[in-house]
This record gives structure tokens, C-alpha cells and sequence, in this order.
């Protein structure tokens, strides 16, 4: 897709300058300008004495493969740049399971050194939490202005 891209930007650069010159060969209504100066008259020698519909329809035919290019072009560019898109960004980073353990029970009065009891042992320690893993792309939030 890459070399057509570029095979087709490299004609569109080549009609480009073709039209250029089209345009300024041609003979204005005024008869003045600068078509007289780049040989205005040597396209009727060249073209014959109806030059005038020659590089007119030359330079229509050109118009429409210019806009055909370019229309072709934007849409290839569109294309590769939504494929682009459309692989993740992100890389996909495999976490293995964490345990977390459980939050340890807030205690309501303050303890003196001197008369600190001992824990009960109907108290048993809180379970710890299990996470699965999980294999889903690793974000940072946005940054809030």
C-alpha cells in the first residue's frame, strides 16, 4: 500500500506541474500576458491553428486527474492512518494475582504501656483479598487542567 502511495504522490506532483504549464501556455482573451512570453505562438505552430481547444481540453483532462489523485490519495491516507489506529497503542502487560491483606481493626480506646492487655484469642486475624489477573492495557488518568 506504501509504494502506491507513493507512486501515485510522485504523479500527482508530475500533473501538477504539467498543469502549470498548460495554463500558462495557453493564449489569454486578452492576448497579452504571460502565455505570449512562454511562446504562446509556438503552440500554434506546434498544435496547429486550433491549439486554443487542444490545451483547453488538455488542461480539463488534467484537472479531473488532479482531483481524482488527490481524492484517491486522501482517502489511502485515511485508510493507513486508521489501521494504524486500530492496533493498541498501549502494550498489553500481564499482572499476576496480588493479595492484599485485609485492613487490621481500628482500636477505640488508647493503650497505656503500663496496662496494655493481652489480645483476645477469639480475635483471629482478618482473611487476606485475592485479585485475579488481569490482561488489560495500563492507563494513567488524564491530567485535570
Amino acid at each position: 500500500m506504501s509504494i502506491l502511495i507513493g507512486l501515485f504522490t510522485f504523479a500527482l506532483v508530475i500533473i501538477s506541474i504539467l498543469m502549470v504549464l498548460l495554463v500558462l501556455a495557453q493564449k489569454s482573451k486578452s492576448d497579452g500576458g504571460v502565455g505570449g512570453a512562454l511562446g504562446g505562438g509556438m503552440t500554434e505552430a506546434t498544435f496547429g491553428a486550433d491549439s486554443g481547444n487542444v490545451l483547453s481540453r488538455m488542461t480539463h483532462y488534467g484537472a479531473i486527474a488532479f482531483f481524482v489523485l488527490s481524492f484517491g490519495l486522501y482517502l489511502a491516507q485515511i485508510h493507513r492512518h486508521s489501521a494504524a489506529r486500530t492496533k493498541s497503542a498501549l502494550p498489553t502487560i500481564e499482572a499476576p494475582a496480588v493479595t492484599i491483606p485485609a485492613a487490621a481493626p481500628a482500636v477505640a480506646a488508647p493503650v497505656t504501656p503500663a496496662a496494655a492487655p493481652a489480645p483476645a484469642a477469639a480475635e483471629a486475624p482478618a482473611a487476606a483479598v485475592t485479585l485475579p489477573a488481569t490482561s488489560a492495557p495500563v492507563t494513567e488518568p488524564a491530567a485535570k487542567p
